[in-house]
């Protein structure tokens, strides 16, 4: 059974930092694309970074592109999500996604860590 656990979020001012981690169990993670998604209240879920299992290349919404780093440990079967100068607009609830192709996750969910950042 597939299993993809969140940590590392929590309470942070405007301009600091976090970072998440996904573990993943129960399949075989290096030959996909991995990467974090988020859902801030009211709004629908996006697409914020993913990693490619093939060339290790990353990419990133606009919203957070250089600010928010993506990186992956396929033997540890873990992806990060650093996140530097947060803002309050990059409170939401993060979730890990196992296999994304474009920006859409056709894999499958952790559930969730809430990031809140206050101005």
């Amino acid at each position: 059974q597939v299993q993809l656990v969140e940590s590392g979020g929590g309470l942070v001012q405007a301009g600091g930092s976090l970072r998440l981690s996904c573990v993943a169990s129960g399949g075989t993670f290096s030959r996909y694309s991995m990467g974090w998604f988020r859902r801030a209240p009211g709004k629908e879920r996006e697409f914020v970074a993913a990693s490619k299992w093939s060339d290790g290349s990353t990419y990133y919404a606009d919203s957070v592109k250089g600010r928010f780093t993506i990186s992956r440990d396929n033997a540890k079967n873990t992806v990060y999500l650093q996140m530097n100068s947060l803002k309050p607009e990059d409170t939401a609830v993060y979730y890990c996604a196992s296999n994304i192709i474009g920006n859409v996750n056709v894999g499958y969910w952790g559930q969730g860590t809430q990031v809140t950042v206050s101005s």
